[in-house]
């Protein structure tokens, strides 16, 4: 009866629990689910690492190129992630061309890269005016229930902080790439910032880390994106207001969570390492 009243009448069915301060998954309102973080799972990559977040899973690549830079930024490389949500995920997605909320995704994970200067394009330069590198990050959804984004941003963190690039010069003479694959260097990786995202229930309650049936129900949504002591963007896409206190809770946690996020990284990279 109870998985016919939750089909039926689900947002009555979320009240019960709502209203006792928990939600149907036994969490509580503030609460994330647990989130497992795996560091060079792609061998063939130069950076890659695969996040579960609950029952969200998200597999990232960073794989390389070189390639020349833009005339009126010669010392600029290039970032080009893509996300990716196909049927194998989740049957709300369809074959063919990436849909919108992927494009929604992909488009977030640039301008989180770009807001928060994690990465300096300077750094990508290889032979200013000739030749950059290009990282392309293919991030792909494997199990989709809800927070996608959270999941996403973490995995790109954990991958650029994997992600090691060969030794490579450009000939002066004969403007030759030379190209030496037994030294690598590290990708210089400035700040590890950290997306958490919101929504907002019956235009009063707030959900942390929502699900993917969560999500369905939600009157709108807030996404925080911290970077140590500091804020680096609050993203409000519509739907129910939120108040100041609302807001500054929201940040509070957001706070918490990162703290917690670049922890998990810094102790994954450790354990590889040892």
């Amino acid at each position: 009866m109870a998985d016919q009243f939750r089909i039926v009448q689900p947002r009555e069915y979320y009240n019960k629990f709502l209203a006792k301060d928990v939600r149907p998954d036994n969490r509580e309102l503030g609460e994330f689910r647990p989130s497992i973080l795996n560091i060079g799972t792609i061998s063939t990559a130069e950076g890659s690492s695969l996040v579960k977040l609950g029952n969200t899973t998200i597999l990232c690549g960073v794989k390389a190129e070189v390639g020349p830079p833009h005339a009126d930024s010669p010392k600029d490389g290039f970032i080009v992630p893509n996300v990716e949500l196909s049927p194998l995920c989740s049957s709300r997605f369809r074959p063919g061309p990436p849909g919108e909320q992927a494009q929604a995704l992909s488009v977030n994970m640039a301008e989180f890269i770009k807001s928060s200067s994690c990465v300096q394009l300077e750094d990508l330069c290889i032979c200013p005016g000739k030749l950059v590198w290009v990282l392309h990050i293919d991030l792909v959804c494997l199990d989709y229930d809800g927070n996608v984004h959270d999941a996403c941003t973490l995995a790109l963190m954990a991958a650029l902080k994997n992600t090691s690039l060969p030794m490579v010069n450009v000939d002066e003479e004969s403007g030759d790439i030379i190209t030496d694959p037994e030294s690598f260097i590290s990708l210089p990786v400035i700040c590890i910032p950290v997306s958490t995202s919101f929504i907002i229930f019956d235009g009063k309650v707030i959900l942390v880390d929502p699900t993917s049936e969560e999500e369905s129900l939600a009157t709108g949504g807030i996404t925080v994106t911290t970077e140590g002591d500091n804020l680096v963007s609050i993203y409000k896409p519509g739907g129910t207001p939120l108040t100041d206190k609302q807001i500054d809770i929201c940040i509070e946690r957001a706070f918490q969570r990162g703290k917690d996020a670049v922890r998990l990284i810094h102790d994954t990279l450790i354990s590889i390492d040892r």
